[in-house]
């Protein structure tokens, strides 16, 4: 099979990575793809979200199949693009339809679903600039701290979580009034604030059956101990401790089975992965939030257990025939940590060469924000690359991942350095 990868980032080079390890691939296209990419399949540079050009593509290059990395073209509508095209519309593409891809596109459809549909999740109400007295006088009645979140797409930036009320109700009016966030803070979600641990489940479905996934949990914040501002994800850790038998029954009882079961009775056709945000609250899952897709950086610690053909699995999703098949999962633990551009998730700069690379051993490295400038390898993003590594457990995982990322260097190179801290 011919497969077209779209998207530029950490999870679509992990994704490449799996892929590439099938016997039933022959060629394998990224689109835009980084110089982590261009080792192993051929870059085509292209927006994920000039859907003509990937027309175009897939024309030209025999394409068989697509698999949309990032949630941007998903939720606009890339997957029924191809299903209106009298010349695509049999091949298939992994990722939910345009509606079933709001579930990531607007919070207040997502929290509606929950409503709808019995799902655990924080209580909540939504405001608009005409309600916005009424969102301020909403927060009067919650206790700190108080979390905020942009309805729209926000490039994994738009949630607020503030312990003072004044600078709250100061904040929703930037979002609502100011568009703090553009067109995404027109609607804003005001949630109470759940206390516990976090952790992702990710969760593959065709539309009718679905297998359960590696739970993952990552580190969001650039500080050490979690602090300072979020980040796209500064490391990720697979399986996750504390999630125990007894409490991945709930998930999948309370949370995973009623989601997919309410995508269909919504009619939201979804063949895709589901990435499930939850936190662990007095041992109760509660959703947080869905994406539409692999989260970044879990991928790189999800795919890597995963003992499948990736290119099996995504077939079965195309034929709804993922009863089938038989999920097989590394035992061992897998850990990543993300290097990242100084300044990040600020300003920061672009083009610096990375070194070391030829160094790394007994770890994979997986190519976020890179790009190659002639034959050099240099930074093109604030997260720029993961090390991957297994183990027994988290901290011998870890340990190896540490000591690979000291082998890299690039101008102003930051990590975490305290990943599991909480575990």
């Amino acid at each position: 099979m011919n497969i077209l990868i779209l998207g530029s980032g950490g999870r679509e080079h992990t994704i490449a990575w799996k892929l590439n390890q099938s016997k039933k691939l022959s060629k394998l296209f990224v689109a835009p793809g980084n110089a982590g990419t261009a080792a192993i399949a051929k870059n085509i540079p292209i927006g994920v979200n000039d859907f003509q050009a990937i027309k175009e593509v897939v024309i030209t290059e025999q394409i068989h199949m697509v698999v949309v990395g990032p949630e941007d073209p998903l939720v606009n509508g890339v997957h029924d693009f191809f299903l209106n095209d009298i010349d695509l519309k049999n091949i298939p593409v992994i990722g939910p339809q345009k509606a079933a891809a709001t579930l990531e596109g607007s919070k207040d459809f997502a929290k509606e679903f929950m409503m709808r549909h019995n799902i655990p999740t924080a209580a909540y109400k939504s405001f608009t600039a005409d309600t916005l007295a009424e969102g301020q006088a909403f927060l009067e009645t919650l206790k700190a701290p108080y979390v905020l979140k942009a309805d729209g797409l926000a490039a994994g930036k738009g949630v607020l979580i503030l312990q003072d009320l004044e600078e709250a109700k100061k904040e929703l009016a930037s979002m609502l009034v100011d568009s703090k966030f553009g067109d995404a803070s027109t609607t804003v979600v005001i949630e109470e604030f759940l206390d516990g641990i976090e952790l992702s489940v990710f969760v593959l479905t065709d539309g009718k059956n679905f297998k359960v996934l590696p739970t993952a949990k990552d580190y969001k914040r650039i500080g050490e101990g979690d602090t300072g501002l979020n980040t796209g994800g500064m490391g990720a850790i697979s399986p996750v401790p504390f999630a125990s038998e007894g409490f991945m029954s709930k998930i999948h009882n309370q949370i995973v089975k009623p989601t997919v079961e309410g995508l269909a009775k919504d009619n939201l056709p979804y063949k895709g992965f589901i990435f499930i945000g939850l936190i662990k609250v007095d041992n109760e899952p509660k959703v947080i939030e869905y994406n539409v897709r692999l989260g970044d950086p879990e991928t790189e610690v999800v795919l890597p257990r995963l003992q499948n053909d990736l290119v099996e699995v995504f077939e079965a999703v195309g034929n709804q025939t993922l009863d089938a098949i038989d999920i097989k999962i590394d035992e061992r633990t897998a850990t990543t940590v993300m290097t990242v551009s100084g300044g990040y998730p600020e300003a920061y700069e672009k083009g610096k060469e990375i070194t070391g690379l030829d160094a790394v051993d007994g770890s994979i490295v997986f190519h976020a924000g890179t790009k190659l400038d002639g034959n050099k390898v240099v930074t093109n993003g604030g997260r720029v690359m993961a090390v991957t590594s297994f183990g027994a457990n988290f901290k011998e995982a870890l340990a190896q991942s540490y000591k690979n990322v000291e082998k890299l260097h690039f101008d102003k190179i930051n990590y975490r350095k305290d990943l599991g801290f909480d575990l």
